[in-house]
């Protein structure tokens, strides 16, 4: 058996990483750049994204986990003589990954005989949770850590994500489109459709309607799965929209002949800041024992 850590890029609840036994290092969320909340702990996502979408001329920041952060879950760990396997957010997306190399670098003097693996999952969200619930499935099943390490990596080069925005507000908030890009969408109604490739975020498409915009990801991936789908594990995570994220999966079942047993996930701050609610996620890996 090892610890399993992640960073609060997976979107796990806390109800799911306990009865699972996962360490979650959270991020951190400033609304005035001065004071910092602990995402799941000092301030709730159903609790920042309802002030998000209320506040028009708000400009919240997310801020990566400390070395000491990740320090202070590792050690209680490493003292009880436990290995560790770490899985973070992209790491480029986010300084998460830095961190946690450098916790990890400062402790191997003082515990030599323990072992910490670092997962870049170059994914973020549903994708890093997807890629998490193998691991711990690994873990139960009794691999060791350097086992379960090793495929983690393959499952994390089988992750595909994608999302789409109700509205390009939110990207034009945080610089990533300009105000006449977004005046115009909003005008002619375009839902973006975004996707990561390779850790980073990358638009594939712009959509008239979100109704357009859904039935094109939902054909997208029954085309992709529909001979693969019993050998994948897939994910779909919302931002206050859970009845579309709901209505997604009941087609998504219903198109592919399967059950979608992974859990709607209600993305965080980490993705969700761009997103913004109405926001939409779906991804995919192959399972442990298909990879």
């Amino acid at each position: 058996m090892f610890q399993i850590i992640s960073d609060g890029g997976c979107d796990f609840s806390t109800e799911e990483a306990w009865q699972h036994k996962v360490d979650i290092v959270p991020f951190y969320i400033s609304f005035d750049q001065e004071n910092y909340l602990k995402e799941g702990v000092d301030i709730t996502k159903e609790a920042y994204f309802k002030r998000l979408a209320s506040e028009k001329g708000l400009f919240p920041k997310t801020s990566q986990p400390s070395p000491q952060d990740y320090i202070d879950v590792y050690t209680p760990h490493l003292e009880a003589g436990d290995d560790i396997l770490v899985l973070t957010i992209s790491s480029k997306l986010s300084g998460s990954h830095s961190s946690a190399t450098l916790a990890a670098d400062m402790l191997k003097e003082a515990y030599p005989d323990r072992e910490i693996k670092l997962i870049d999952s170059l994914s973020a969200s549903v994708g890093q949770g997807l890629i998490l619930r193998e691991i711990i499935q690994m873990r139960d099943a009794g691999y060791t850590v350097q086992k379960a390490a090793e495929l983690a990596e393959k499952i994390r080069d089988t992750t595909s994500l994608y999302c789409t925005l109700d509205t390009l507000e939110y990207l034009k908030r945080g610089g990533r489109v300009g105000p006449a890009t977004a005046f115009v969408g909003g005008i002619l109604g375009l839902s973006p459709i975004l996707q990561l490739v390779e850790g980073e975020v990358s638009q594939l498409d712009n959509v008239r309607g979100r109704k357009k915009a859904l039935q094109l990801l939902e054909e997208a991936l029954v085309e992709t799965l529909k001979d693969t789908a019993e050998d994948v594990s897939l994910g779909i995570g919302h931002i206050l929209s859970e009845g579309d994220a709901l209505a997604f999966q009941t087609r998504t079942e219903a198109a592919l002949g399967i059950q979608i047993t992974n859990p709607i996930t209600e993305a965080g701050a980490t993705i969700g800041t761009h997103a913004g609610p109405g926001g939409l996620v779906f991804a995919y890996c192959m399972k442990y024992d298909a990879v």
